[in-house]
């Protein structure tokens, strides 16, 4: 009994691990994407009827 609770234990624990990690890189993810947008204050449609052709 006392070996089936410390093995639940650890894997509930390796399983919020995981789920910090997640969590972690998609906020990091998305404030990435947020960042890169803010580079470029163009609207998108601007670059599609203005292109340089060759």
């Amino acid at each position: 009994m006392n070996e089936e609770f410390v093995v639940v234990v650890m894997g509930l624990a390796v399983l919020v691990i995981g789920v910090i990690f997640a969590v972690g890189h998609y906020r990091r993810e998305h404030r990435r994407s947020e960042l890169l947008r803010q580079l470029d204050p163009a609207p998108g449609w601007y670059w599609q009827r203005h292109q340089q052709r060759n």
